[in-house]
């Protein structure tokens, strides 16, 4: 048994793909999945998953039983407790990222190869900051999301791969719940 935390992108903001946190705890459940619990209302999950079964396999088994369910087709991003235990432990930001409203992680669906960033101006978008790791962005926006230069220069368009973002607050309270 091995516990996982699935995010699913893109969910309940604004009136745009509602899923309620109930049809997704009942979905994870009736894929056999234990342990259910979401966390807000954004497609955060952790739940328990019996054998070995890969993070991969389980994010596309969760993306085929959201559009079966829902007629959505939505991207989930699957991490291990121990992959997201890593994350955190990691944070290459830990000093200067203090206002974790303000801090993200995005998970990327797939590692980014480096080359993809080369071009990104680092200091044109100070005092935003970034870290490319193998399967997490992490994101200093110390002005805010909203109106942020680097979230449209880091877009899923440049770096090539689904990500799916969340602030410093959730993976930390993601990982508590796994614990």
């Amino acid at each position: 048994m091995a516990v996982h935390i699935a995010l699913v992108r893109g969910i309940n903001v604004g009136k745009n793909n509602r899923v309620p946190m109930a049809t997704l705890r009942s979905l994870l459940d009736d894929l056999g999945y234990t342990d259910v619990r979401t966390h807000l209302n954004s497609g955060n999950a952790v739940f328990t998953a019996p054998g070995r079964q890969q993070p991969a396999t389980v994010a596309k088994k969760i993306e085929a039983a959201l559009l079966d369910e829902t007629g959505l087709t939505l991207r989930v991003v699957v991490r291990s407790r121990k992959e997201l235990a890593d994350v955190v432990a990691k944070n290459p930001f830990a000093k200067e990222a203090t206002d974790p409203a303000r801090f993200l992680v995005a998970f990327l669906a797939e590692p980014v190869p480096a080359a993809r960033l080369r071009d990104v101006d680092a200091d044109a978008l100070a005092p935003e900051r970034f870290h490319l790791a193998r399967r997490e962005l992490y994101l200093w926006l110390p002005g805010g999301l909203q109106n942020s230069p680097m979230m449209k220069v880091l877009s899923d368009q440049k770096i090539g791969v689904a990500t799916t973002a969340r602030n410093w607050n959730t993976v930390t309270k993601l990982l508590e719940l796994a614990e």
